[in-house]
């Protein structure tokens, strides 16, 4: 007999993994803990596999995340059927008959700047409701595979297993500095002295600055000293600040470079990070509406 994944199971675990803990997923679907914890069970039963890591928060296994994501598919083409049929959504919060929304996963520097105004086209449309999780580029597809989200805009060219790509154009960041910072740690050659030169980070897995120094060096990194600024527009504003050199965005970069408050202090020497949209191959209206966007505006703000 050919084993089923009852839809009822299934939206049950993506509950759990989107709420980070069985007394949420429950809360939200308006049942009991142990009916959640039941549900799970019986479809690690049905499927032979153990779907879920029973830490704070939950975190799907690679099983679990196969399911997860045919748990996104699936709330997304029903939406995108109550969208068609003309069916009132139910109350917010009440899974498959509220509304539904799309996880995209962005990095702190596309959202700072192009990402949002990609999505003030779709204001009106009542189809599409984002639900936007903050990543570093190079780690948003990790979040594709795990199937916490549908879409991701990536510095990787290479597309996930069941997923499209398609190029946007490519963020340009300028090696920026306070003058006084630049005439105190940076005057004269600046290649040379960069790697003693104090630095801005955007957090620890930020390779950024490191990769340019070492390009610029012939592989020494950016200074052990060194301030972490996890947030892209307190980035800037720690830069400019005069903590520490940093490479920043264009368009974040000229109005200060404009005002006097950053100079360029290797002029012409940009950084260009490519990037990427990867989505699945689903067939959904809400879905290409949000790539359609994105595509238009990054056309406009990338280069």
């Amino acid at each position: 007999m050919k084993a089923e994944l009852p839809h009822d199971l299934v939206r049950t675990l993506l509950a759990v993994v989107d709420e980070g803990t069985f007394d949420a997923a429950a809360a939200s679907l308006h049942v009991t803990p142990s009916a959640v914890s039941q549900r799970i069970k019986a479809l690690e039963q049905r499927t032979g596999r153990v779907l879920l890591t029973r830490s704070r928060p939950v975190r799907p296994t690679e099983s679990g995340q196969v399911v997860v994501r045919f748990a996104r598919q699936l709330a997304r083409l029903e939406g995108d059927a109550r969208d068609a049929l003309g069916m009132p959504e139910g109350r917010e919060g009440t899974g498959p008959s509220g509304p539904s929304w799309l996880p995209i996963a962005v990095n702190a520097d596309s959202l700072a700047t192009w990402f949002v105004p990609a999505l003030a086209s779709l204001a009106q449309d009542a189809r599409v409701h984002v639900d936007l999780r903050r990543e570093d580029e190079a780690h948003t597809t990790a979040l594709l595979r795990a199937g916490e989200v549908m879409a991701a805009v990536t510095s990787s060219p290479h597309p996930v297993a069941g997923c499209s790509v398609q190029r946007l154009g490519a963020m340009v960041y300028l090696p920026v500095a306070t003058p006084q910072f630049a005439a105190r740690w940076l005057d004269g050659d600046p290649a040379r002295l960069l790697p003693d030169a104090p630095v801005v980070c955007f957090d620890r897995r930020d390779e950024l600055q490191d990769t340019f120094a070492r390009d610029l060096t012939g592989g020494r990194e950016a200074s052990p000293r060194r301030s972490y600024v996890p947030s892209s527009e307190g980035f800037a504003d720690a830069v400019a600040a005069g903590l520490g050199w940093g490479l920043v965005p264009r368009s974040q970069a000229e109005p200060r470079l404009h005002s006097g408050a950053l100079v360029q202090f290797l002029s012409g020497r940009t950084v260009d990070v490519p990037l990427y949209w990867q989505q699945w191959r689903l067939d959904s209206p809400a879905l290409a509406a949000v790539a359609t966007a994105v595509a238009a505006e990054a056309e406009r703000a990338l280069r």
